[in-house]
């Protein structure tokens, strides 16, 4: 059987030729000209491996180990190469998993939605911002975020985000924390086309006291109806973001400037969804991702299928100039 021949990075046709080959350090890569446009490459041009200098499992091994709380400075002492390198690398990795993010998740079922929000600092306390999430609870699905200040306007643009990529059947059910700011953001997107809850919780010590659950749009019956109905909730709650927002503090959730914790939360966004087998979603010896869940993919991913997904050179070239490169040396 015949290779397939890949089409062309830059043109995108599929008029392409062997073209020799690229020497490695201990091995060789082959290479392609396209036709039509003259141009050579080879199977990483216009992905995040470019021009490297090391191996792709490095490279991947990076962003698993910043994933799992490890700092840049960890990152480089085990991997053995410089701060700035892994700083690079992991501005590059989440310019491409923003790019996949945008691309993959939508049209998926919501029928339960969560949302909390994160007190978190960019460069010091100082300097508190937020970190706004919501979940699909059904897929556990973490589709939308926004990191800012906690505001009106924040809260509105992530259910804008939400809603724009979600599929909505039914009249969704949603839960938040006592912020009065979602009530408004709901009430003037959805116009009153929800059930939505609250659960406020009273502390005390650092501990729960009490517990108080209120319903602001819709009847006690309506919800009553579809809690009974859910298959994840028996009452009002909001435990399902709440075990996001540990996963979420488990990495560094905060950052020296406010572009490095964005691309940060892509890059966890992504390997959330995608890559990471969730415990709650285990089904006989499979246990499936929150996007296998939802019906987007059929089998766990992983950092390379994600890395080398179609992206276009114009596009991997102008991400990599915009992005915010490495200024300091210290994790």
């Amino acid at each position: 059987m015949l290779q397939k021949l890949p089409s062309c990075p830059f043109c995108g046709k599929h008029r392409v030729v062997r073209h020799g080959f690229s020497k490695l350090k201990r091995s060789r890569r082959r290479r392609y000209r396209c036709r039509p446009c003259g141009r050579s490459f080879c199977t990483t041009t216009g992905s995040v491996y470019h021009r490297l200098q090391c191996s792709q499992n490095k490279f991947d091994m990076a962003c698993a180990l910043s994933m799992e709380g490890t700092n840049k400075s960890g990152i480089a002492r085990l991997l053995k190469v410089t701060w700035n390198t892994v700083a690079r690398w992991l501005s590059r990795a989440a310019a491409a998993a923003k790019h996949f993010n945008d691309k993959k998740l939508k049209d998926f079922h919501v029928q339960e939605v969560q949302a909390d929000e994160i007190r978190t600092f960019v460069g010091s306390k100082s300097r508190p911002t937020w970190i706004i999430v919501a979940i699909a609870v059904g897929s556990r699905l973490w589709p939308s975020l926004v990191l800012g200040r906690r505001t009106y306007r924040n809260i509105r643009t992530l259910f804008t985000d939400l809603f724009t990529r979600a599929q909505m059947s039914e009249v969704p059910l949603i839960t938040t924390d006592g912020y009065n700011r979602y009530t408004l953001a709901l009430k003037h997107l959805l116009k009153g086309a929800c059930l939505y809850g609250q659960v406020v919780k009273t502390r005390r010590k650092d501990r729960v006291v009490a517990v108080d659950r209120k319903v602001l749009i819709g009847t006690e019956r309506a919800m009553a109806a579809a809690l009974e109905n859910s298959e994840d909730s028996e009452k009002l709650n909001t435990s399902f973001i709440e075990r996001l927002n540990l996963t979420i503090r488990r990495s560094p959730a905060h950052a020296r400037e406010g572009e490095h914790l964005k691309a940060h939360l892509d890059l966890l966004q992504c390997y959330y969804n995608f890559i990471r087998p969730h415990g709650a979603l285990k089904f006989g010896r499979e246990i499936r991702t929150p996007a296998m869940q939802a019906g987007l993919v059929t089998k766990p991913l992983t950092f390379r299928q994600i890395f080398t997904a179609v992206l276009f050179w114009a596009w991997i070239c102008s991400s990599f100039r915009s992005h915010l490169r490495p200024v300091s040396n210290n994790g």
